[in-house]
């Protein structure tokens, strides 16, 4: 199977709202704990594309698996969020393919690094980060989770191949 990754459209939102409330759930997770929220999906336009930054999807076989976010931070900084892969598709590639094309898409739009943060239970995520270079910035605390800063210096030009 192969992911084809692709700029989101409005028909996607049901589709990656559900992802992303699928994904959290599976690590004891929910919007509104403190740390995840999803207020933003209905104001993807504005959040992600409309202020210099891109939301991915990533299909197979037309079906939406993947997902990622890059929001600018200021002109040199995007944040990568929302990066989701629907367990069904894990351990493919597919988190690596989501995050290197975020990567890329950010290299193009001109910014030199990255941030990103998840939690000590998402270790899959955490792996993925490590595995890609990313250093941790900070850990914090909300309620129960320990929240993982991390960010990784792009190179200006850089061609990053998926």
């Amino acid at each position: 199977m192969k992911l084809k990754i692709r700029r989101y459209r409005w028909s996607d939102l049901d589709t990656i709202l559900a992802l992303h409330r699928i994904c959290l759930a599976e690590v004891g997770l929910v919007p509104g704990d403190g740390v995840y929220y999803d207020d933003d999906f209905p104001r993807i336009q504005e959040i992600y594309l409309g202020c210099g930054g891109d939301f991915l999807v990533g299909e197979v076989a037309s079906r939406v698996v993947a997902m990622g976010g890059l929001k600018p931070v200021d002109t040199r900084t995007a944040e990568i969020c929302r990066l989701r892969v629907h367990a069904g598709f894990r351990r493919r590639g597919f988190g690596t393919a989501m995050l290197l094309a975020l990567e890329r898409r950010a290299v193009e739009l001109g910014f030199e690094s990255v941030r990103g943060d998840t939690t000590l239970n998402q270790e899959a995520a955490l792996a993925l980060y490590e595995r890609q270079g990313w250093r941790e910035l900070s850990r914090h605390q909300v309620g129960e989770l320990t929240v993982i800063c991390g960010e990784k210096r792009l190179v200006p030009g850089a061609v990053i191949k998926l």
